[in-house]
């Protein structure tokens, strides 16, 4: 099994045989993937014994790696080899920081996967076996990736956090009087932080739904956020067992979009809230309750989407103040299209897009993936619950509609 679908004992004999390949040439492959490394990553050659640890990084995660593919149909858990431990831990010693392994990683991941697709042209005999090994191999390659990752920057962490010395302490302090509004000077505070307060803020508050999050996901995506915007590594601090907040700086606002283009790499059990971009202290502590608010709208409900930021949200988020009356306004707009059945919701998400694409069929159809007279049927079948037409309180329905998605069902 992988991913709830059925994989054919063909796809697993073939990937072993294709891990068979890739060890017999592991010193080939090893050599390629340091000089990959190191080109985007010269800091981890200043010297030799950090290169050797970071060549033993990479071994070693091979290896695991092809262990866990000869165990495709019943995987065990991507444990992290001791010597990508060691390498984290020297990283933070020598003064760089989590980027340097980060960029170590991906780069790594691409060029095992580019040998890993070479040897799957060689063995699989038809384009269909060759689909079939690829994509099971991807979903393997990029759980153990971001898995062993996570906790990688998770150790980096503790040890940066042993060097310095009560650095989390003093961050904490800090931060809670910039969110509590005391009056502190810029610089100082900045100092005291390592963090520039007088640049641009972007917060995030990432988290997950589940109790026990990947040890270093909420970390690993915060990072992988501020890379896709260009940034260096945002600043963070623990929210709970289960959420994270962040900023990341930067010298003029941030493009958004390409913020968000950065989740997709990430554990799909994180979620994240993006404030928007305010500079100094003040937008520091705007930023973060922005962020905060849509955290808040969106926490519990999965239907709500894994990435979200204030700008798409804020009228959503000033309706929602009140969430008892909020709740009251979807069930007396809605009616029965309210009701937490699939096909209820099946129904409002056409509704919706229906009524964003200015009641354009085709345009919504193409949204959908779906054909037009199929979004024409669905909501005329919604209109039916709704008991009256949407162009009768169009704002209204609209809203509603938002409302209902991003809150989802509570008793």
């Amino acid at each position: 099994m992988c991913g709830g679908t059925l994989v054919p004992m063909r796809t697993y004999e073939l990937m072993a045989e294709i891990a068979d390949r890739l060890e017999a040439d592991l010193d080939g492959l090893v050599a390629e993937m340091d000089a990959a490394i190191m080109g985007t990553t010269p800091a981890l050659a200043t010297d030799a014994a950090m290169a050797a640890e970071a060549s033993a990084s990479s071994r070693a995660n091979v290896r695991r790696f092809l262990a866990v593919v000869r165990r495709a149909d019943d995987p065990p858990p991507p444990d992290v080899p001791p010597e990508a431990l060691d390498v984290a831990r020297t990283v933070v010693r020598r003064g760089l920081g989590s980027d340097a392994i980060y960029h170590a990683y991906r780069r790594g991941q691409q060029t095992l996967w580019r040998s890993w697709m070479n040897a799957a042209e060689q063995v699989a005999t038809s384009g269909a076996e060759l689909a079939a090994v690829l994509n099971v191999s991807l979903d393997l390659l990029f759980h153990y990736g971001d898995e062993v990752l996570g906790r990688v920057i998770a150790e980096a962490q503790r040890e940066r956090e042993q060097v310095l010395g009560g650095a989390i302490a003093r961050r904490t302090e800090v931060i809670r009087l910039i969110l509590d509004g005391a009056p502190l000077e810029t610089a100082a505070a900045s100092l005291r932080l390592g963090h520039d307060l007088s640049r641009h803020h972007t917060a995030l508050v990432l988290w997950t739904d589940t109790p026990e999050p990947g040890q270093g996901a909420l970390e690993a995506a915060a990072l992988a956020l501020a890379h896709a915007a260009g940034a260096r590594r945002p600043l963070t601090l623990p929210a709970g067992v289960a959420a994270l907040w962040a900023w990341i700086g930067s010298d003029t606002p941030l493009p958004i979009a390409d913020l968000t283009r950065g989740l997709p790499v990430t554990d799909r059990n994180v979620r994240v809230a993006i404030g928007p971009t305010r500079r100094g202290i003040t937008g520091f502590r705007r930023s973060h309750e922005a962020a905060l608010t849509v955290h808040r709208l969106l926490a519990g409900n999965p239907e709500g989407g894994r990435i979200a930021t204030y700008a798409e949200l804020e009228i959503t988020a000033l309706a929602a103040q009140d969430e008892q009356r909020a709740r009251d306004f979807i069930s007396a707009t809605l009616g029965r299209l309210a009701d937490n059945t699939a096909s209820a919701a099946r129904l409002r998400e056409t509704l919706r897009v229906y009524l964003e694409e200015a009641e354009n069929a085709p345009r919504a159809a193409a949204r959908l993936h779906t054909h037009r007279n199929t979004v024409l049927q669905r909501v005329a079948r919604a209109t039916d619950l709704l008991g009256y037409t949407p162009a009768e309180r169009r704002l209204a329905v609209e809203l509603a509609l938002e409302l209902r998605r991003r809150l989802g069902h509570r008793e």
